[in-house]
């Protein structure tokens, strides 16, 4: 990109000290000259006008046809084929050929410099942007709204909403006027940036100065209120639009839906399915699959699978997001007979499973511990040309540990790697995990130093797991080095790692040590919760240290923490035994 930017700073410095900007050149043709040359360029005309490139090299042969005809093309053509390799984000490329056609002292026009000042945007350049701007008036050429919503999109792009705000308003004391796309972008810019208010400060102004605002711009206020999860102040907004004789669309709609559905207002999202088709506005699949989504993440199969019926009677075909959301909402209830129904129904009504589809259905089959048809769907996927992602390869190395079938899912792992699939942290979690739990701790740390060499280590809950399996086969030392080794990998032990560490020393007689680090969580930030409370007083009454147990006990339940079953069980043991003194038991009398 260095060198990108480079060849693109070259060429702006050469475009502006070429003199032949300040002045249009053009050569007189021959009416001879003139009918051969349309004659020759209408295919080449006829193509850049079309936008059917291939690709960059098929626009630059194109461009190279023109630069040897004889007499050569206007500017207009050459913009044509320009504007095509800019949309096909070639931007440096775009700027050489800019600077190729002045060197032929062929002029460009106010659309050549849009291009250029759009290049350069995307170049992260907004600086040359503002030169070609001024450049184009230096030339007395006028400033279109491409010109404008291309700086201001810039600007929006760059973050710098506050500046694309007075661009638009320097412009309009000089007589530019901002139009709808303007308007839209500098809203969507603010709403992405999470100010709806000033997005919406900004839509009454434009409102106050009598402006023509179109549907996108409401719209993106609707989107931006339910994305904020401010539905009613959404639903407010469209009684707003509607009294002011707005027409909502499908997307109006949508966004509405999603932002009812994300608030748990169920009730009012199908009724506002029901009102779309009172005003014959058509849902489209995503709407269906919107509430579908829904549905299943809360557990309301009935009510998805009403939707998903729903969406079939209206004549609008499932995709493979419906699908899979249904198919989702079954597992995650364990219903995995109506999963499978589901995805053989995907399959016969001609919608094919993505990775997204399989993935899911193989997560219920692990969860079942049906891996045999889990491995048949993974093989299924693979030869069907679906390339299984680093969730399919998590998924199943995690259902294999859980079976105690460690060297599959090792092997697994290795032909994850071998076919190109590089693991995450959480395929690495998932693998380690599982060979610790198996008593694998060897090879779990193999697992380790191999993720730590590619500099994928620095998560605290990878070192949860292996510093939880090397304290359960008794190997503390080197927990404990790699528990006081985490600061200097600047990693912040959470409640997780003490509590771990907590229960290693209890277990090894460390009551000392136990305490000690118990004492530190909350001087390091971490306050202990009631798991730390439980562990280390189980590990006292284990250790006959009743007193220090007591202690615990009492600051636990005085920071409303209840004590789990087996610290419970133990104390009432303790109790019939009458191996407590009269103070404990005394305890024990209080009220509750």
């Amino acid at each position: 990109m260095g060198t990108l930017l480079r060849s693109a700073h070259s060429c702006f410095r050469s475009y502006y000290c070429y003199s032949t900007l300040t002045a249009a050149a053009s050569a007189k043709k021959t009416p001879n000259h003139n009918h051969n040359q349309n004659q020759f360029l209408k295919p080449v005309r006829d193509q850049s006008r079309s936008r059917s490139f291939r690709n960059v090299d098929d626009a630059l042969d194109l461009f190279d046809k023109m630069l040897h005809t004889r007499p050569l093309p206007s500017i207009f053509d050459f913009n044509h084929v320009l504007g095509g390799i800019a949309r096909m984000k070639h931007y440096p490329v775009v700027i050489s050929l800019i600077k190729r056609i002045e060197s032929l002292r062929i002029s460009p026009d106010v659309y050549t410099l849009n291009v250029l000042i759009n290049c350069f945007c995307h170049l992260n350049r907004l600086d040359f942007g503002f030169s070609v701007l001024a450049t184009i008036l230096k030339l007395g050429y006028h400033p279109d709204s491409v010109t404008l919503n291309t700086l201001v999109k810039g600007l929006c792009f760059q973050g710098n909403i506050a500046g694309a705000v007075k661009l638009v308003e320097d412009m309009e004391k000089k007589g530019y006027q901002p139009d709808a796309f303007t308007c839209g972008t500098l809203l969507n810019a603010l709403c992405k940036i999470g100010k709806t208010d000033m997005a919406l400060g900004l839509l009454r102004k434009l409102e106050e100065g009598d402006f023509e605002l179109d549907l996108t711009a409401y719209n993106t206020i609707i989107d931006s209120l339910c994305k904020d999860r401010l539905v009613t102040e959404a639903l407010n907004f469209l009684t707003e639009m509607m009294s002011k004789g707005i027409q909502l669309n499908l997307i109006t709609y949508n966004s509405l839906i999603r932002g009812l559905c994300n608030c748990g207002r169920w009730r009012e999202a199908t009724t506002l399915l029901d009102e779309m088709a009172q005003r014959k506005i058509v849902p489209s699949v995503w709407t269906f699959s919107i509430l579908v989504d829904a549905f299943c993440k809360e557990g309301m199969l009935i009510e998805a699978k009403k939707v998903f019926d729903k969406m079939i009677q209206r004549g609008i075909e499932p995709d493979v997001v419906s699908y899979s959301s249904l198919i989702d909402g079954y597992c995650l209830q364990n219903k995995l007979k109506d999963a499978i129904k589901a995805f053989n129904m995907m399959v016969e009504r001609g919608c094919s499973p993505d990775v997204v589809s399989y993935s899911t259905l193989i997560n219920g089959f692990c969860k079942n511990k049906r891996f045999d048809e889990a491995m048949n769907l993974f093989n299924e996927m693979s030869n069907k040309g679906v390339t299984p992602n680093v969730v399919t390869y998590s998924t199943l190395i995690g259902g294999l540990c859980r079976v105690e079938r460690h060297k599959v899912a090792l092997e697994l792992f290795h032909k994850m790697q071998a076919c190109g699939q590089l693991p995450d942290p959480q395929t690495y979690a998932v693998l380690m995990d599982g060979l610790c739990k198996n008593g694998q701790v060897v090879e779990a740390i193999k697992v380790f130093l191999e993720m730590e060499d590619k500099t994928l280590g620095n998560n605290i809950v990878i070192y949860n797991i292996l510093i939880d399996g090397l304290c359960n086969v008794g190997n503390l030392k080197v927990a404990r080095e790699l528990f006081y080794s985490l600061p200097a990998k600047r990693l912040q032990p959470d409640v997780r790692t003490y509590t771990i560490m907590i229960k290693g020393f209890c277990k090894d007689g460390l009551l000392e040590e136990a305490s000690e680090i118990f004492e530190k969580m909350d001087g390091s930030g971490c306050s202990p919760d009631d798991c730390a409370y439980n562990t280390i007083i189980q590990g006292l009454l284990q250790h006959n240290e009743t007193s220090k147990a007591i202690k615990y006990l009492e600051i636990m339940v005085g920071k409303g923490f209840s004590a789990s079953a087996t610290v419970a069980s133990m104390f009432f043991d303790l109790l019939s035994s009458n191996q407590v003194d009269k103070n404990i038991q005394e305890f024990f009398q209080k009220p509750a």
